[in-house]
């Protein structure tokens, strides 16, 4: 790992600010690091408000969305929710069928198939909305480049309304209205809002017609926050907000489905990062190895009884996804070392039996192992899909970009997208992207990078410290959990390889002549333990945490690294 220490921000600003807030210099520091000058920018980070949430009425045709819904209300028209099959698409309609629901009969719910249909706005979509009289197709998560098929939908009589949050292309759909912040032509002023969290604006302002401010629409957030954590978008501005009274929806009143989720594990407080792990991965499930019409249907259930009941089909799912995407990564490593391709600046593998439903999870795990741009290919009707993932600093989308003669669509983010393409044109992609990307990366940006906040002494990790770091969560992209760096630290005697397969590090250590003393535990650092041993001395990156055990609670050092 690349320890990289961010530049110590003007020590009179941090004066200033600690002194204003009282506070140590230290967590001053941070806060400066993030952009937060001010007692009121502090206030405004440190107590999230709903006056902290823009006019949704900012955005670029939110006045035509909410006059054409309200329309279809008045005239009685079938309404269809579409969405995308992964967390935020089924998060979204969940969040806009249900709302809807509470003004209009007729509105129903349409997720693409994965296998049969692939990502975004289908033709068999619109085909189902225009055999069944349906006159409005709201769709979110996805659309934004679904240019041919809104012309498509136009001509069958149905209308769109697009909710999306991913980069449009050079041309908007010629859709009823077309909300997304990335638009250039759209002032809003937060653009990296997911596709949930656009959703969310558009109920926001169907809500102020009848008088009705976002506050009013606190039991929704549960799903929005849900979605910002799953997608990754950063957590500041509005972003910020809307995560931190979504925990707390879901910590004191989620709905059923995502209640039932959480009761599978024994917990009783849950962060951003919970969510991240626990909710997220088990709706992802059920459009990844089923139908993401299960997530909808469990994220839109009232009964807890029968919530209980979907959550542990989806569980179910989630359980046969791991053992799926376990397999598929031993043979993609064994693909990579068989094929030599170790020493190339990008991983393109290809087997036309891999499942596509988890093809994006190993992609991830790829980068983790080789940490260079990834894709991962399986076979998809008579074509290839891939999911694309990114190291942090380099733009795969671009890079995708760039190939783009010999992809057939694509689209996505900075760090993941998708692709399809013809067979035929495969191995000729595959030298393209390589060629691409070992042109225009940084070599740096090949080795995994730590950004340290802070260097901090041992005695300075007190009580108070953490209570008031605590309050800098929720944590994520453009936030995330500050990492110290402390020098000249030995361990007590006591460190040990601890874990079922013995990959975990566990010390107690101590710093020079300081009293202060921290357990700290290192997962999969269990190879450093000689790093440790006979009171050498050494430096450590880590997080700071609280460790629970037998009802007792005390700091511990989260280890990411030693040297």
């Amino acid at each position: 790992m690349r320890w990289t220490l961010k530049p110590i921000p003007p020590s009179d600003k941090v004066k200033s600010l600690a002194n204003t807030l009282k506070i140590e210099p230290v967590l001053a520091s941070l806060l400066v690091q993030r952009g937060i000058e001010t007692y009121e920018q502090a206030k405004q980070f440190f107590r999230p408000s709903f006056d902290d949430l823009h006019d949704p009425f900012l955005m670029q045709d939110m006045d035509k969305a909410v006059a054409r819904i309200e329309k279809a209300i008045a005239n009685k028209e079938n309404i269809l929710v579409y969405g995308d099959y992964d967390v935020d698409g089924t998060t979204s309609v969940a969040l806009m069928s249900t709302y809807l629901k509470t003004k209009h009969e007729l509105v129903y719910t349409y997720i693409p198939d994965r296998y049969d249909e692939g990502y975004g706005v289908s033709y068999k979509g619109i085909d189902f909305a225009s055999e069944n009289d349906f006159s409005l197709i709201i769709a979110l998560d996805c659309g934004v480049k679904a240019i041919e098929k809104v012309e498509y939908a136009k001509k069958l009589g149905v209308d769109f309304i697009i909710c999306d949050h991913h980069r449009p292309g050079d041309t908007i759909p010629d859709a009823v209205a077309v909300l997304d912040p990335k638009r250039e032509d759209c002032n809003y002023p937060f653009k990296e809002l997911c596709g949930c969290g656009v959703g969310f604006k558009l109920i926001q302002a169907l809500a102020s017609k009848e008088g009705k401010t976002a506050e009013d629409l606190t039991e929704y957030l549960d799903l929005v926050a849900t979605a910002i954590g799953a997608d990754i978008v950063p957590i500041n501005g509005e972003n910020r907000a809307l995560a931190y009274f979504g925990l707390q929806v879901i910590n004191s009143h989620s709905r059923p489905g995502i209640q039932a989720i959480l009761e599978q594990v024994n917990k009783t407080e849950f962060t951003i990062t919970d969510v991240v792990f626990i909710v997220a991965p088990r709706i992802n499930a059920a459009g990844r190895m089923k139908h993401g019409n299960y997530a909808v249907t469990l994220l839109s259930e009232q009964d807890p009884e029968l919530a209980k009941n979907y959550a542990e089909a989806i569980n179910n799912y989630n359980l046969d996804r791991r053992e799926t995407d376990k397999r598929i990564t031993e043979e993609a490593l064994q693909q990579i070392e068989a094929h030599e391709e170790q020493d190339r600046f990008t991983t393109v593998v290809y087997d036309e039996t891999w499942h596509k439903g988890v093809i994006g999870i190993v992609a991830s795990r790829l980068t983790e192992t080789y940490y260079r741009p990834t894709l991962v290919f399986t076979k998809s009707g008579d074509k290839l899909a891939a999911s694309a993932r990114s190291v942090k600093g380099f733009d795969v989308y671009n890079a995708l970009e760039a190939c783009q003669e010999h992809i057939e669509q694509f689209g996505g983010h900075k760090y993941a997208a998708g692709l399809t393409l013809e067979e035929k044109n495969y191995h000729a992609f595959k030298a393209a992207f390589e060629k691409v990307v070992s042109e225009t990366i940084d070599p740096n940006l090949l080795t995994p990078e730590v950004q340290i906040d802070a260097q901090l002494d041992l005695h300075q990790i007190t009580p108070k410290f953490y209570r008031i770091l605590k309050q800098f969560a929720p944590y994520g992209p453009s936030n995330m959990s500050p990492v110290f760096m402390t020098e000249n630290l030995s361990d007590t005697g006591y460190g040990k390889c601890v874990g079922a397969d013995q990959t975990h590090l566990r010390l107690t250590v101590k710093q020079s002549q300081s009293q202060s003393q921290l357990v700290c535990i290192g997962f999969g650092l269990g190879d450093k333990l000689e790093l440790t041993t006979n009171e050498k001395h050494f430096s450590a990156i880590y997080s700071v945490d609280e460790n629970e055990w037998q009802g007792s609670v005390s700091l511990q050092l989260r280890l990411k690294d030693i040297k």
